[in-house]
């Protein structure tokens, strides 16, 4: 991805050196992580962990950060990614008559406090809508390229990507008119993650419009929405699949709907809720 020298966004809050109290948050937006595999083998539903979770007090513990060359670049790479995101989102709301509220992105250390409550670098990237904020550690980075055999800076776009489409379902309220029993149940949730990765995939339409993606950057957003889907993790942490636990989609179902997203790039055509075949 062409990124370097371009606009970095002004709504990203650095909290890394930032301790907090209170317990650990169970959940996670773009694929779950270990944590996450044990809820979601019983059949629980992470989301709703995310959601249900009470605020905690964050402790005084605050230490200037050091960040390496490594993750100044990252932190860049982000930054860029993000700011695109808001031009992005900005312009297919304004067509439809409408104003995009701009996310924060929050980069932290090992643990964060966010409106959801406390949460570790275990459960991944993950999105708040209780206070419209994104919730990245830099080290998923390695985790995506290492545990996950997904390398490539565009892949770690699309990781982004998604969390942002989670926002725009937030403002668009998608899904909203299911019912509370419908939304605590894996379907639910399965619909919810393809849709967000739908999203990315709209973003990623414009993205390549503007002329930022480079060769193979497709292949690697598409790389990185099989290494997460809930069928491939589960061979490769257990050796074996239960569909029935699913709350992402699988392997071929979140390709599916990110090259969807990328070849319509707009948000109709998008209703994962609505479609008959996943």
């Amino acid at each position: 991805m062409i990124w370097k020298g371009r606009r970095q966004s002004s709504n990203v809050e650095d909290r890394r050196g930032m301790g907090i109290g209170g317990k650990t948050m169970i959940g996670g937006g773009i694929g779950g992580l270990i944590i996450v595999l044990l809820i979601t083998f019983l059949g629980g539903n992470p989301g709703d962990l995310i959601n249900n979770t009470s605020p905690n007090t964050e402790s005084n513990i605050n230490t200037p950060y050091k960040e390496s060359a490594q993750e100044k670049e990252q932190s860049d790479f982000v930054s860029v990614v993000l700011a695109d995101t808001e031009d992005v989102w900005s312009e297919v709301f304004k067509k439809k008559g409408l104003t995009y509220e701009n996310p924060t992105l929050v980069l932290y250390k090992d643990s964060v406090q966010s409106a959801c409550g406390s949460a570790s670098s275990a459960v991944g990237p993950f999105y708040c809508p209780g206070d419209h904020k994104l919730y990245i550690d830099l080290s998923f980075y390695e985790e995506l390229q290492q545990r996950f055999q997904a390398p490539g800076d565009f892949a770690m776009a699309y990781v982004i990507a998604h969390e942002v489409g989670h926002h725009v379902q937030t403002l668009l309220n998608s899904g909203g008119q299911a019912s509370a029993a419908a939304k605590r149940t894996n379907d639910y949730s399965v619909r919810f993650e393809l849709q967000a990765d739908y999203l990315a995939g709209v973003w990623a339409h414009y993205a390549q419009g503007k002329g930022y993606l480079e060769k193979g950057d497709l292949e690697e957003a598409l790389n990185a929405a099989k290494a997460v889907g809930d069928d491939n993790i589960q061979k490769k942490s257990q050796g074996y699949v239960v569909p029935e636990s699913f709350t992402h989609g699988t392997s071929a179902q979140r390709k599916h709907w990110f090259k969807k997203g990328f070849q319509n790039g707009t948000i109709e055509g998008g209703d994962t809720f609505k479609a008959s075949n996943l």
